[in-house]
C-alpha cells in the first residue's frame, strides 16, 4: 500500500480524524483580532485514490477548524479513483454529514475519466458557489485560526491570491514537522519549491506580515470571480506540475499578487511518490514549454536549457497556445523581465549562455560528459541518457558549465570546469572565478576543448588494457573533436 499511495496509509488508518497537531503560528499571531464581515468560501479537494482515512481527515479538520458561518461548502472532486472505498464508504459519508449541516454542504464531482490535477480543480471551480475558492489537496491537516488572515487579505484586496504557510506531515510517521516561513518560488524546469523570504519581509521584522511570493506550491485561496477573470488555470496542460508557477507568474504579470500568510498553516503530506502517472516529469516538461512560450518572452530559452530540449524543433507537442496568448494580450499583462526585476529578482538569469546540451567526443559518440558521483567534483565520460548530470552550458565568457542550473542565488553556484594541475575538476563557478583558476575555454563546434590559460585540451584517453573504457585527462592537444547539441548563437572565438 506505501507503494501504491506514496505514504503509510496503514498508520493513517490508524489515527483520529481530528487528532490535535501543534501549533507552529508565529506567537504574535494568536493575538491578532479580525473582521467579523468575511465572505463565505468554499472549500475544493482534489484526489484519485487516496486512502480513504486521510482524505476523511482532510474534510473532518476543515470542518473542526473553520468557523461553521465562514464554511459555506466543501466539493469533492474524484478523478476518476477505482477504489470502492471512495465509492461506497466516501458517499455514506458524505450523506451523513449532509444530514447533519444541510443538503449540498458536501458536494461529490466525479470524472468518467482521469483528467489530471488541473483540469480537475477547475472542475471543482465550477461548481463552487461561495465568492471565494479555497483550492487543496486532499491529504493535509488544517490548524486552528487559518481561515481568518487569508479571508482579510482577499476582503482588501480581491486580486491577492493567497497560500498559507505549509508544514510537512511525514509520509511514513505521520508525525508533524515544522517548515519555516517561506515564500514559493521555482526553478527553470519549473519545479516549484521553498524560497528564503525576501529581504524586504525580514526587514519589517514581524513574523505575522504577509510574504511576497513568486508563485504557488500548490493549495491556494482566491476570489472566485477573479480567478476566472485571471484565465483558471491553464486546461491545456496535462495532468500535473507547472500550474501553480503558471498562475503565480500570470497573477503578477496581470496586475494582481500572491503572498504566504505565516499566521494561516496547514500540515501537507509530501508524499514518497506522485499517484497520478508513473512519468511526472514528461508532463512537467510539457507543461513548462507553455508556460515559457506564452509568459516568459525571450527567458523561454532558459527552460528550454534546463530540460536539455532545442529552442526549434524540440519535437514536443505542446498544444494550442493561441488562447492563452490571447488572454495574456487582452489582460494586458507585463513582461516576464519586469516580472524578473521585481518579484523574482533572486532567479539566477543566464542570457550568457551561447551553446547547450550533451557534449560528446570524436572517438565515442555513445559517451557524454558527465558531473561523476555526486561531491566527487570529478568530471567522467558516461553512456549517453541526456539527463540532468549531462547538461553543459558553454557561455559567452567561455566557461563550461556542468549539471543543474543553479536557480536562485541562495543556492550553490553552477560547477564550472576547470584545469587543476592538469586534472578536470568540477568547482564552483565563482570561487574558480575569484581564485583566478583556469577555468576559461576555447571551443567551436566540431574542434578541440582547449583550455586558454595552460593551452592544453580536454581529452579522452583510453584505460590500459581495455578496448572501450575512457577517462579524460588534460593534455597536449592532439586534435580530438567535441560537438555539443545545441547552439544558441555564435560561439566566441
Amino acid at each position: 500500500k506505501f507503494r501504491y499511495y506514496g505514504y503509510n496509509s496503514y498508520l493513517s488508518d490508524r489515527i483520529s480524524l481530528t487528532r490535535s497537531i501543534p501549533d507552529f503560528r508565529p506567537d504574535s499571531c494568536r493575538n491578532m483580532t479580525y473582521s467579523s464581515d468575511f465572505p463565505q468560501l468554499s472549500l475544493i479537494f482534489i484526489f484519485v485514490n487516496e486512502a480513504l482515512s486521510v482524505l476523511l481527515r482532510s474534510i473532518h479538520t476543515a470542518i473542526q477548524r473553520t468557523p461553521s458561518h465562514l464554511l459555506k461548502e466543501i466539493i469533492l472532486v474524484d478523478d476518476h479513483s477505482n477504489s470502492w472505498e471512495l465509492r461506497d464508504h466516501l458517499q455514506s459519508f458524505v450523506e451523513e454529514t449532509n444530514a447533519q449541516h444541510s443538503p449540498g454542504f458536501i458536494k461529490v464531482v466525479r470524472h468518467d475519466k482521469q483528467e489530471g490535477l488541473i483540469r480537475s480543480r477547475v472542475s471543482g471551480w465550477r461548481i463552487a458557489s461561495a465568492p471565494v475558492i479555497a483550492l487543496f489537496d486532499a491529504h493535509v491537516e488544517f490548524n486552528t485560526g487559518w481561515t481568518e488572515p487569508i479571508l482579510q487579505r482577499i476582503k482588501e484586496d480581491r486580486t491577492r491570491v493567497v497560500s498559507p504557510s505549509f508544514d510537512n506531515i511525514k509520509f511514513d510517521t505521520f508525525e508533524i514537522e515544522e517548515y519555516p516561513l517561506s515564500a514559493q518560488g521555482f526553478d527553470w524546469e519549473l519545479w516549484c519549491r521553498y524560497l528564503n523570504p525576501p529581504k524586504s519581509w525580514w526587514a519589517q521584522r514581524n513574523h505575522t506580515a504577509p510574504i511576497r511570493s513568486p508563485a504557488l506550491i500548490g493549495c491556494f485561496v482566491a476570489d472566485r470571480k477573479y480567478f476566472e477573470e485571471i484565465g483558471l488555470l491553464d486546461e491545456g496542460m496535462e495532468i500535473y506540475g507547472g500550474e501553480n508557477v503558471e498562475l503565480g507568474i500570470r497573477v503578477w504579470q496581470c496586475g494582481g499578487s500572491v503572498e504566504v500568510l505565516p499566521c494561516s498553516r496547514i500540515a501537507h503530506i509530501e508524499r514518497a511518490h506522485k499517484p497520478y502517472t508513473e512519468n511526472l516529469a514528461a508532463h512537467v516538461r510539457r507543461n513548462a514549454l507553455r508556460v515559457a512560450e506564452v509568459w516568459m518572452d525571450q527567458y523561454k530559452s532558459h527552460v528550454y536549457m534546463a530540460w536539455n530540449i532545442p529552442l526549434q524543433n524540440s519535437g514536443i507537442d505542446i498544444g494550442d497556445i493561441s488562447e492563452r496568448k490571447a488572454l495574456r494580450s487582452r489582460l494586458q499583462c507585463r513582461p516576464f523581465s519586469w516580472f524578473l526585476s521585481n518579484i523574482y529578482p533572486e532567479l539566477r538569469s543566464y542570457n550568457g549562455i551561447v551553446a547547450y546540451g550533451v557534449l560528446k567526443n570524436s572517438l565515442r559518440d555513445n559517451l557524454c560528459l558527465d558531473q561523476g558521483p555526486d561531491g566527487d567534483n570529478i568530471p567522467i565520460m558516461y553512456l549517453c541518457h541526456g539527463m540532468t548530470p549531462q547538461n553543459v552550458y558553454y557561455t559567452s565568457s567561455q566557461q563550461l558549465q556542468l549539471g543543474v542550473l543553479s536557480p536562485t542565488i541562495d543556492d550553490d553556484d553552477n560547477k564550472c570546469l576547470v584545469d587543476v594541475n592538469s586534472r578536470p575538476r568540477l568547482l564552483e563557478c565563482s570561487y574558480a572565478a575569484t581564485k583566478h583558476m583556469k577555468l576559461t575555454w576555447a571551443f567551436t563546434q566540431g574542434g578541440p576543448i582547449q583550455n586558454i590559460d595552460s593551452q592544453h585540451c580536454l581529452e579522452l584517453v583510453a584505460v590500459k588494457g581495455s578496448e572501450s573504457a575512457f577517462h579524460l585527462a588534460i593534455q597536449e592537444c592532439t586534435d580530438q573533436k567535441w560537438t555539443i547539441t545545441n547552439i544558441l548563437t555564435l560561439l566566441p572565438q
